[in-house]
């Protein structure tokens, strides 16, 4: 009998986790379009590989019998919407990574296994009309556990197993025998998310301010509106989140609120869960196990979440009544994937919703420079919370405390230790702010100047003094403590510099009867750290805080009115074109703790500089003055956001191997006159984890040319063999 005709064979292209940018076809002759974006497993070589349908035809670039068929396909979890699948592409295409390992990168990790998914279910029981009828006829008067179990049940509604097992013991025998008579109907339903207990909370009063914002986002629903809400610490931009989402699921719709860091989350979902306590709020982030990850994912994809609160990857999350975006803290760093599909979630935010055509909402107290200028130049609405929620709140008063005439003991000036010393005597919190945690940078030798080096980075080990260890925070490499100068034998090492453990110290022997908690990534390192600390400050039983960038943003401590900022200077050297920016966004944030309630809050910082114009304009909390003076030296010199630029990096174990790749990559790459191409260079570190690293920046004024350059040159790179060089493209990188 003659073979069927190749035009009635379904081709499926497939997404595979490969470094390969294309598609893989498979035979799948049963396949509809209802499958496309269901995940499948194929045969890739001699093993087996999860990809997703992206594509059904009936023709491929292959010969038919040389196709391997399909070998399972997985429809227990909602296929990924054409919508997202469509935002994967753009990702891919715009950040010039496969469109495989994209896609593939969206799925919780449960969901790239070769595996059916089994999603946590509960059991209930109801009583039909029948089991209504014979139960009122036909129980004894001595059933007493029938009877018990009847007059829960013989309301109707559906119950859970262990609601009824207050019934008496045999109850699990009744409803089976109940079921078999057809008095009783078993189902099975997805289990709620584990949502905690939760106070009701009402809402306050808006202010004017606060109300304007909502009502502008809120008459844009169903519209594309990318809005920045600059409102400064305090003033209530989670309030504005609170409503718009309230006004979204009016609509039916599902909300979606980015946060930039996993320790955001847990305060933010209480918040939320006491607002809308008979919601199902998805979370996630990837702090969360691997189940009660999944669990949460198919809550939102399914739409019974009506609320999801995640970290950057959750911008990808499938949501089919997406209704409002929200990124809070647009501006911070963390939403800029640094490894395999390096994008920005804010960027992605703002296209998932153009794509929607529904608002997405950019919340900060200091946006990102990109972000400012796009509200300055009319690409996006501009919303300002110009004052505070609380009536009596007041913005901290910032004094600087000139280093120069007030050199500090162990790190802590003079007048910083008696304005922690009169919050003590106050009953108030006062929080020490350093960014860097551990004893010290560094350990050194006094006599030869030697310093613990990490061997596998061009970087200071630094010194965990408690632990006995020297870490690289970089790569992870471990050391144990030495005693002696390997250098010249010296047994004086002394500690260089301070981190948030040094300092802890020194305030514990200042001030013995204070309790003292230092919060950084070493000490809530264990699970549930974190919020029990939180529970702690709030409850008062905490009197300094030594902390890093983790207590800088997002938190509200009412009894905390002091922060002092140890080396906020160091960022002043940084040949980083983006240090200002940060330094002062961070100086914000952090200073934005104290005060936050009706009691005068006052930020204490140590500098050798008082008389620069970053700390001058931020003693008057003028960040528009700032980002303007910013903006005005970024458009002089050439650098974001008047320009685009794209970095191309490669890494091996010499910097000549490394710099030679780039050399005959930029060799190979198209000649526009409206894109510079630098000469490849040693990167800032220039060795990480043993290997060496080089750079080759692209850079343009017009972001479709440098996209059209990037396009045509991808293939030449892919091309490119070199066993002993790794490389990747960063567009719009973060860091040069």
């Amino acid at each position: 009998m003659p073979s069927a005709p190749h035009t009635l064979i379904r081709i499926a292209q497939i997404a595979l986790d490969l470094p390969i940018p294309r598609l893989f076809d498979y035979l799948a002759p049963d396949l509809t379009t209802a499958d496309i974006g269901c995940r499948v497993r194929v045969p890739f070589g001699r093993k087996y590989l999860i990809g997703i349908i992206l594509q059904l035809d009936h023709n491929s670039t292959h010969a038919h019998d040389k196709l391997k068929p399909i070998t399972a396909i997985y429809r227990d979890t909602p296929p990924l919407p054409a919508e997202l699948l469509q935002l994967l592409r753009f990702c891919s295409q715009y950040y010039h990574y496969p469109l495989g390992a994209t896609v593939l990168a969206a799925l919780p990790t449960a969901l790239r296994r070769a595996q059916s998914v089994h999603a946590r279910t509960i059991t209930t029981w109801q009583l039909n009309a029948l089991g209504l009828a014979q139960c009122e006829a036909r129980l004894p008067t001595r059933a007493l556990v029938q009877r018990a179990l009847f007059a829960v049940l013989r309301d109707g509604a559906t119950h859970r197993a262990a609601d009824l097992a207050a019934s008496g013991k045999a109850y699990r025998s009744i409803l089976r025998a109940w079921l078999t008579l057809g008095w009783v109907t078993q189902s099975s339903q997805p289990a709620p998310l584990n949502i905690q207990p939760a106070t009701p909370d009402l809402a306050p009063n808006l202010t004017p301010a606060q109300r304007a914002a909502v009502t502008q986002v809120s008459a844009r629903h169903g519209h594309f509106y990318a809005a920045l809400l600059h409102g400064i610490t305090g003033s209530g931009k989670t309030e504005v989140y609170l409503h718009l989402v309230t006004t979204a699921l009016e609509r039916g719709g599902q909300a979606l609120l980015l946060v930039p860091e996993i320790n955001l989350t847990p305060q933010l979902t209480a918040v939320f869960q006491a607002r809308f306590p008979n919601l199902e709020i998805a979370t996630l982030h990837s702090g969360m196990a691997e189940a009660e990850r999944l669990t949460h994912w198919l809550a939102a994809a399914q739409g019974r979440a009506r609320i999801v609160l995640g970290t950057r990857l959750a911008v990808f999350t499938p949501l089919p009544d997406l209704a409002l975006i929200i990124v809070d803290e647009e501006h911070d760093s963390s939403f800029h994937q640094q490894d395999g599909l390096r994008y920005a979630a804010r960027d992605v935010a703002v296209m998932r919703a153009q794509q929607r055509r529904i608002p997405v909402l950019l919340g900060s107290a200091t946006p990102a420079l990109e972000t400012w200028h796009n509200a300055q130049t009319g690409r996006y609405a501009l919303i300002s919370l110009p004052q505070r929620a609380i009536a009596d709140a007041q913005l901290p008063a910032i004094r600087l405390i000139d280093t120069r005439s007030n050199r500090p003991a162990d790190g802590l000036s003079s007048q910083l230790l008696s304005a922690i010393e009169q919050r003590l005597e106050r009953g108030q919190q006062s929080l020490v702010f350093i960014n860097r945690r551990g004893y010290a940078p560094t350990l050194m030798c006094t006599e030869c100047g030697w310093g613990a080096a990490c061997t596998r980075c061009s970087a200071r080990l630094v010194l965990h003094l408690r632990d006995q260890q020297l870490r690289c925070h970089h790569c992870g490499h471990v050391e144990r403590i030495v005693h002696a100068c390997p250098d010249c034998g010296n047994l004086d090492l002394k500690p260089g510099g301070f981190g948030t453990q040094r300092l802890e110290d020194t305030l514990t022997r200042r001030f013995s009867g204070a309790r003292i908690l230092r919060v950084d990534r070493d000490s809530t390192r264990a699970k549930n750290s974190w919020p029990a600390m939180q529970q702690a400050i709030r409850a008062n039983e905490v009197d300094i805080l030594v902390g890093t960038q983790l207590l800088a943003k997002g938190h509200d401590f009412p009894n905390l009115t002091l922060v002092g900022v140890i080396n906020a200077d160091n960022a002043l050297y940084s040949t980083d074109f983006r240090a200002s920016e940060r330094l002062f966004a961070q100086l914000m944030q952090v200073g934005g703790r104290a005060g936050r309630a009706s009691m005068a809050g006052e930020v204490l910082i140590q500098t050798e500089f008082p008389g620069h114009h970053l700390y001058q304009l931020l003693q008057r909390h003028d960040y528009a003055a700032f980002a303007a003076s910013l903006l005005r030296e970024r458009e002089t010199s050439g650098f974001p956001p008047f320009v685009y630029q794209a970095v191309l990096r490669a890494e091996a174990p010499q910097i000549d191997t490394a710099l030679a790749f780039l050399q005959r990559a930029k060799a190979l790459a198209p000649t526009l006159p409206n894109v510079t191409l630098f000469d490849p260079t040693p990167a800032t570190m220039q060795r990480k984890a043993g290997l060496e690293r080089g750079l080759l920046l692209l850079q343009s004024a017009n972001r479709q040319a440098l996209q059209g350059l990037l396009t045509a040159w991808m293939p030449s790179l892919h091309a490119l063999k070199s066993s002993a060089v790794r490389w990747h493209l960063d567009v719009d990188p973060l860091e040069i």
